[in-house]
């Protein structure tokens, strides 16, 4: 698989509490960017964050769990972004969802991207 090298990156923001049905929302986004032939995904868990309610969610060592904050980043063709997009919002509820166009460099184990 080749993603050119003017690329989209597609930045979602949400809490790890958040489901799609029974599923954790992380999962279920990733499988769907699989299922979809996007380039691949990663998760990110953050240690500390907040969003609009201005809520801190904290991963302290005398707090369990507190919805920490998790952030999947995808860079794709933005055609291929954008024919995501409808399904994400499908599976989504609240969180933030950015764009931005990226530069690909190198792409999996071979050379520089043409």
């Amino acid at each position: 698989m080749q993603i050119p090298r003017d690329a989209v990156l597609l930045r979602i923001f949400f809490g790890e509490d958040d489901k799609a049905g029974r599923v954790p929302l992380y999962e279920a986004i990733v499988l769907k960017a699989r299922e979809m032939h996007l380039a691949g995904a990663t998760v990110l868990r953050g240690p500390l964050g907040f969003g609009r309610s201005s809520r801190l969610h904290t991963a302290k060592v005398l707090r369990l769990s507190e919805d920490l904050p998790m952030i999947i980043e995808i860079v794709d063709a933005e055609d291929k972004i954008n024919a995501f997009l409808p399904e994400l919002e499908t599976l989504m509820g609240s969180g933030l969802v950015t764009l931005e166009k990226v530069k690909v460099l190198r792409y999996g184990d071979g050379g520089p991207t043409p």
